[in-house]
């Protein structure tokens, strides 16, 4: 049988894994999330003998219950090869007492790489399979990684076309040039003066325009998105949180059924959402520790479940994580309504009306196992340079945020458990933070420079992707008022 997924505003609005995929967002507005979640047909033992890609296939078969077993082989297959730096994909290190999923071993040096590099191929075969004639227009809304890695995964495939927004003052020079010296005929990127709300409030409007789509769809266009929001980047994440702890047991650092715990550094909440679904998988978690910068509207909710985005935005030097509406978190919210579509269109109107909504003492106790912390700027500095100091071993900024928060964490409770920190970006990402919270003197303001000495400082060798945009040109320089993203669109495709 089929798994189905239901929009989270509207149960009865019920499509297949693919069709999930290729609408990306509801009609209703809603997000797609499975009709129940389903659990692991293998051992944990059984697990430990596969590599990521074989893993990759017995997570993502539970989930994409439509596509076939060659159609899924082919998209990992496609996925999961030399744009690696590792054959490991996802390794594990343990520093000190604590161990890092290395997440950036992709393409564009960050965590986006592992669900975006499948994503172009779930995606073109869910159009074979439903049909679809237009061409699909990837409507993406970025904070810095999802749009380099949604533009080299979408770059030049066939029967699609990407947008990516980004907030102009909000991402780091390196996140700034790897998108905007994207090469394809496809591709188009557009900076917005304003923060990532403002151009994640864009996308989703342009989505819920049903005026605009059916000018779209008559000009031989169809909108879907690769942001989060879609399942069919949900999916693939699940899988290195299953991969890392079968890693852990295969090494013999955990015994049978020990749990562990994740502690996520956490924006647009679908890193953590997808540990929460490996949980409810079977895998044994202890605690999800969500950890967040000084925009810590997440924390707030974990201590008090009220969600309030009335706050300052604050641009931190872990832009990745500037978010005040985080949103994954509707799909949990659903989850801990049990599943009351009702009562998460209640809360999400309270949130588009009034900018904050406050879950029920029921909803509160199903949020077990989730744990808030946040780390200020100057609290993640130090950290940069304590594990630097005591192990030589170099965080970026975001990963610090996590390090951090958990460092917090077992200092109040005392929590001995296995931890593993998600480490969801390369220090070269944002080398002139590490290097600053090095005390590194003299920092140089070029990014290949920085990157040179970062080499020597941490002695690791400099990413491709870093390599690669030290000589490339500029080829998108577009900038809009965000009041002007749908007229962007309407220009590009020439809708009329």
């Amino acid at each position: 049988m089929n798994l189905m997924y239901r929009s989270t505003r509207d149960s009865s609005n019920r499509v297949t894994a693919s069709q999930a995929i290729l609408q990306g967002l509801s009609s209703d507005g809603g997000l797609f999330v499975p009709e129940t979640i389903p659990v692991l047909q293998k051992t944990m033992e059984e697990l430990s003998k596969l590599d990521y890609s074989e893993t990759a296939f017995e997570v993502m078969k539970l989930f994409l219950t439509d596509y076939t077993e060659e159609e899924l082989r082919d998209c990992i297959t496609k996925a999961y090869d030399t744009k690696f730096d590792t054959p490991e994909i996802a390794p594990l290190k343990k520093v000190g007492q604590v161990y890092y999923l290395e997440l950036f071993h992709g393409a564009t040096i960050a965590f986006k790489d592992m669900a975006l590099s499948i994503l172009p191929h779930l995606l073109t075969k869910s159009a074979k399979k439903n049909n679809v004639k237009e061409e699909i227009v990837i409507l993406t809304a970025t904070s810095g990684d999802t749009g380099k890695a949604a533009l080299a995964g979408f770059a030049d495939v066939e029967g699609t076309s990407i947008i990516v927004f980004y907030p102009k003052a909000g991402v780091s020079s390196v996140q700034e040039k790897q998108m905007v010296t994207q090469q394809g005929t496809n591709t188009n990127v557009i900076g917005i003066h304003g923060n990532f709300d403002d151009a994640q409030t864009g996308v989703k409007k342009m989505f819920n325009n049903t005026e605009l789509a059916d000018r779209l769809k008559k000009s031989g266009y169809l909108f879907s998105s690769a942001n989060s929001i879609n399942i069919g980047r949900l999916v693939p994440q699940i899988v290195y949180y299953v991969y890392s702890y079968t890693t852990l047991y295969r090494e013999g650092q955990i015994a049978k059924g020990e749990k562990i715990n994740f502690t996520v550094p956490t924006g647009n909440f679908g890193n953590i959402l997808a540990a929460y679904y490996a949980k409810h998988l079977g895998v044994p978690i202890d605690k999800l520790i969500c950890a967040s910068n000084e925009n810590k509207v997440l924390y707030d909710f974990f201590e008090s479940g009220r969600y309030d985005k009335n706050r300052e935005f604050i641009l931190t030097e872990s832009p990745s994580m500037d978010i005040l509406v985080s949103s994954n978190l509707e799909r949990l919210i659903y989850h801990v309504a049990e599943c009351d579509s009702n009562k998460t269109v209640e809360l999400m109107n309270a949130l588009s009306t009034h900018g904050a909504y406050e879950i029920t003492d029921r909803m509160k106790s199903n949020l077990e196992g989730f744990i808030g912390g946040w780390a200020s700027e100057q609290e993640t500095r130090e950290t940069i340079d304590k594990v630097y100091r005591e192990s030589g071993y170099v965080i970026d900024t975001h990963t610090a945020v996590a390090v951090s928060v958990y460092d917090n964490y077992t200092a109040k409770t005392g929590d001995a458990v296995k931890t593993v920190i998600v480490s969801t970006a390369s220090p070269y990402k944002f080398g002139k933070s590490v290097l600053e919270a090095l005390h590194i003197p003299e920092v140089p303001e070029d990014d290949y420079d920085q990157a040179l000495l970062l080499q020597k400082v941490s002695n690791t060798a400099i990413p491709g992707a870093v390599e690669e945009i030290r000589t490339a040109r500029v080829l998108h320089s577009k900038v809009c008022e965000t009041e002007k993203m749908q007229a962007i669109v309407e220009e590009i495709f020439k809708i009329i």
